[in-house]
């Protein structure tokens, strides 16, 4: 009885081998969850859509009616060009609006609140990338929609042209890792704009996005060769109009890798820094 009486309890040790660890997956959980703060921010302010709805709609109108004839002698034959650069250089641009947004975030104290929150630390980050794939959608259903409506039509199947269009989505979500980190860097949020569009311009027009590379001179073309958005819009234009795509899709693929691989590290170390 005395055995009995003195044995001291294992309640919190069975406990502890009995129940498993309740946050295994703690940084997609949290990650997630800010992903939706991200959305119902973006739900409440629609007006900061506009540069993903209305600028390709621009774009395609003024290019395609005033230069379409000069460049390619019809301007249905400049649409069905067109088109595919457009959606790239348009989901380029609008990933720099998730450095703009953070930066403004900071600014104001937001993630000095989660910083007093129980989540990991990069999860602030890593949900506002998240959030704005539905940004990335959103330009690639509206330039689809304004392209039908002037005339644009897809020549492949259904499947490589839903392929495209992910293409297309995912270069930019891993490109968005770039104005994160700049966003990291600089003071301001009109600093980010700024200096990411002095970025993004050249890779948009130093391409194949208006007229096709053959045309560009020579000592442009080692830069054209090389450049993301070139591989891109080659890519995206065979896969909606079924026209031979070559490696693109590889190059895409390893540049978004990159992406990922070289800015989201710095960002992460630079939002620690920073917060």
């Amino acid at each position: 009885m005395s055995t009995l009486v003195g044995t001291p309890p294992r309640t919190s040790s069975v406990l502890s081998t009995a129940v498993p660890n309740p946050r295994p997956f703690r940084l997609v959980r949290h990650s997630l969850a800010l992903a939706r703060r991200s959305l119902i921010k973006t739900w409440r302010t629609p007006e900061a859509l506009i540069d993903v709805t209305l600028q390709p709609v621009l774009f395609l109108i003024i290019f395609v009616y005033i230069f379409g004839g000069a460049v390619a002698g019809s301007t249905h034959d400049y649409l069905q060009f067109l088109l595919p650069g457009i959606l790239a250089q348009t989901i380029a641009t609008g990933a720099i609006a998730i450095g703009v947004n953070l930066n403004t975030d900071i600014a104001k104290g937001i993630f000095d609140r989660f910083r007093s929150l129980p989540v990991p630390r990069s999860a602030p980050l890593v949900g506002a990338v998240l959030g704005d794939v539905v940004r990335y959608v959103i330009v690639t259903v509206s330039t689809l929609a304004i392209g039908y409506l002037l005339g644009f039509r897809i020549e492949s199947d259904p499947l490589r042209a839903i392929a495209g269009c992910l293409l297309a989505v995912l270069f930019a979500l891993c490109l968005s890792w770039l104005p994160v980190f700049v966003s990291m860097k600089v003071r301001t949020p009109g600093a980010v704009q700024g200096l990411m569009f002095a970025l993004i311009m050249p890779l948009s027009f130093a391409s194949n996005v208006f007229v096709s590379a053959e045309t560009l001179p020579g000592w442009m073309r080692a830069f054209v060769d090389v450049n993301p958005m070139t591989h891109l819009v080659a890519a995206v234009r065979g896969l909606f109009l079924g026209t031979p795509v070559g490696s693109h899709v590889w190059w895409t693929l390893a540049w978004c890798a990159g992406f990922v691989v070289v800015f989201m590290p710095l960002a992460l170390r630079a939002y620690r820094r920073k917060i």
